[in-house]
């Protein structure tokens, strides 16, 4: 069900991006008289009630609507792509100038690489982990676990050796293995006895803040750490959207004595910035499943995004090389606390959800 509900993922990411899209510079053709209300046509689309005056009546249609919603399969996407790339500080700044029927919207494009991103990863089956045995979390029962995953790995040598014979040449290295592990069990079972009796119990879940909601979420959180983890990561692209107000003040703070640059600026070149990310990370992940070798992807995942934004930074504001290495340098930082907000609200909602 993964790959539907990927799938699924595609179609709502492309279908929001086409919602908040602007329709301008698509004209398709268009009669004379407006089908919803019979004004006379002096565009692509009535002045009177805004219908476009090219209406589909077949069943091909359908299918172009749901590709249309999302790829956008006009010239916007193929002219905003390029440019998004190579140039991501010519495209903000144009955009913000106003040459905005050209482009895919920020916003748009925003929506639908974040979700393009996660269906990818949710059919090529990458997630954080969730299968976690909340028994782990207890001190004591985790110290058990342990012994008993390592005592198994003894009875197992132990086994090998007793049919091995006596002048084996593997005896040695197998009698050298048990004795490790017979040191290792030793040493687990002596830090089970400084655990305090009781340790296990269900008063370690109890929190004490004295707000009820979130005591309560916290001890959700340490009996069943695998649960939240899961909500945890279902939350991420839905929530996804705030890191652009998050950002705002951090990439105002880069700028904020320049008076010719308002914060609608600043949230255009953060939103093509954040969909740049995810596009080129769908592209590490897409080449890393065709066997791609490791060490390329490694490089390109930890170069080319300081690359990419120290670009947008010089072409989008109109910086100096050096200036606009700094401002990355200083960026980078950010975006590291930006990323444990983001990440601490998500947890606060699973806690209180």
């Amino acid at each position: 069900m993964g790959e539907f509900d990927a799938a699924g993922e595609l179609v709502m990411g492309g279908l929001l991006g086409r919602a908040v899209e602007p329709h301008a510079g698509e004209d398709h053709g268009h009669g004379t008289i407006c089908l919803n209300c019979g004004t006379a046509l002096i565009g692509p689309h009535c002045h009177e009630c805004g219908q476009s005056g090219h209406v589909h009546r077949s069943l091909g249609a359908i299918g172009h609507e749901l590709l249309h919603g999302v790829a956008h399969f006009e010239g916007k996407m193929w002219r905003t792509l390029p440019l998004l790339a190579w140039r991501p500080g010519d495209l903000t700044r144009r955009y913000v100038a106003g040459e905005r029927a050209r482009f895919v919207s920020p916003m748009a494009m925003f929506l639908f690489s974040i979700f393009t991103m996660f269906a990818i990863f949710q059919i090529l089956g990458i997630s954080t982990p969730t299968e976690l045995d909340s028994a782990t979390v207890k001190p004591a029962a985790a110290v058990q676990q342990a012994i008993k995953k390592q005592e198994d790995r003894r009875d197992d040598k132990v086994a090998k050796l007793a049919k091995l014979a006596a002048n084996d040449s593997d005896r040695a290295e197998l009698q050298d293995d048990i004795a490790k592990l017979n040191g290792e069990i030793a040493g687990l079972k002596a830090a089970a006895e400084r655990i305090p009796q009781g340790a296990d119990r269900e008063e370690m879940f109890t929190a004490h803040t004295g707000w009820h909601t979130l005591d309560h979420g916290i001890e959700k959180w340490q009996k069943n750490p695998a649960l939240m983890l899961y909500k945890l990561q279902s939350s991420i692209y839905k929530f996804s959207w705030l890191l652009i107000p998050l950002s705002l003040p951090f990439v105002w703070l880069l700028f904020f004595w320049k008076r010719q640059y308002k914060l609608y600026d600043h949230a255009v070149f953060v939103t093509y910035s954040i969909a740049a990310m995810s596009l080129l990370f769908i592209v590490i992940t897409l080449l890393n499943a065709l066997h791609v070798p490791s060490d390329a992807l490694v490089f390109a995942a930890l170069v080319l995004p300081p690359v990419h934004l120290c670009r947008q930074l010089k072409q989008a504001y109109g910086l100096r090389w050096g200036s606009a290495m700094l401002r990355t340098v200083i960026l980078l930082w950010f975006i590291t606390i930006i990323a444990m907000l983001f990440l601490t609200i998500l947890a606060l909602l699973g806690i209180m959800g």
